[in-house]
């Protein structure tokens, strides 16, 4: 059967997501939407709030492209790339592995040595479409910028939503989170390694983002934190754009836990995902976490100025500039 050409594509993701900005979520024309993506099935892997929302990756607004990259110095010279084939990779995005791509800018002069790991929303099994090409071009140029490295790991097929069940995405249900969970870490560990090695050197910090369905995946095992799934991957900061949502007792959970800096973006017109991310907010506040919150005019999905404020943040918490 042939690809589906782009637009129909989108239309799968509208069909999946009509709960969220693309959908009926009552967008005003011509109101911006930047880039669009995959929501949970089940909001925090407890039957949270977000549950049955779906979403999608759309185009990038060149209008948010941001600043041009400034230029850093290399902080130690990477090794070659490993030149894994793979289609799971955008042009300027190199592949470590079939399943797994990354950035790798020269390093910022006088700041620790930054990874950040991108969970995607949902992106069809296709070589090429709207919602790949999005979250790959956010993370690479906003990488760029900052002078941190970065992956985007590939999720799994077999768990989306309903009318995209079998695209690439993050388990969001308790049950798949609890199966799933462990061999996906552990894969972000063997990357993280792989990369290290290309580089040269170790990571001194190792942030963890995500959009949509990746971030509802992300906040599910950002509530259990070091007691939980990321006890073999330690984080040093999370953040959340266009997902994430708190059940019942969210504080009470991250009781006893170091606080570790938050951050939560959303936009405007993405009722859904703005409402679960208050929520979040609400509860991260009430354990004393650190946390930023941000809404801008946008749909939903991955967009550059989310990625652009959580690396400022982290690094503020961090001591820097």
């Amino acid at each position: 059967m042939p690809r589906p050409p782009p637009h129909q594509l989108l239309a799968l993701g509208l069909m999946a997501c009509r709960a969220h900005a693309l959908g009926d979520a009552g967008l005003p024309p011509g109101a911006p939407v930047g880039a669009n993506e995959s929501a949970p099935a089940d909001a925090a892997g407890t039957d949270a709030p977000g549950s049955g929302a779906s979403g999608l990756d759309a185009g990038v607004d060149p209008s948010n492209a941001g600043p041009p990259a400034p230029v850093f110095a290399a902080a130690g010279a990477p090794s070659s790339s490993s030149g894994a084939k793979t289609d799971w990779c955008i042009e300027g995005v190199s592949s470590l592995d079939e399943d797994v791509c990354y950035v790798l800018p020269p390093l910022a002069a006088g700041k620790p040595r930054r990874l950040v790991v991108y969970l995607h929303g949902i992106v069809p099994p296709v070589p090429d479409s709207p919602q790949k090409r999005t979250v790959e071009t956010v993370v690479l140029r906003a990488s760029n910028r900052a002078g941190v490295a970065s992956i985007v790991p590939r999720g799994r097929r077999g768990i989306g939503p309903a009318q995209a069940h079998d695209w690439w995405a993050w388990p969001t249900t308790a049950a798949d989170i609890a199966r799933l969970a462990p061999s996906i870490v552990d894969r972000w560990v063997s990357a993280k390694a792989k990369l290290e090695t290309l580089a040269g050197a170790r990571f001194e910090r190792t942030y963890l983002a995500g959009s949509s369905n990746g971030a509802y995946f992300l906040a599910a095992l950002a509530l259990r934190g070091e007691r939980g799934w990321l006890a073999s991957f330690p984080v040093d900061g999370f953040g959340v754009m266009s997902g994430g949502a708190a059940p019942a007792g969210t504080p009470v959970r991250l009781a006893g836990q170091e606080p570790r800096p938050f951050y939560v973006g959303f936009g405007s017109y993405d009722q859904e995902s703005k409402a679960n991310a208050r929520s979040l907010v609400s509860a991260l506040e009430r354990a004393r976490w650190p946390v930023r919150a941000a809404e801008h005019p946008l749909g939903h999905g991955a967009s550059e100025v989310y990625l652009d404020e959580a690396l400022d943040f982290w690094a503020a918490a961090d001591g820097g500039p």
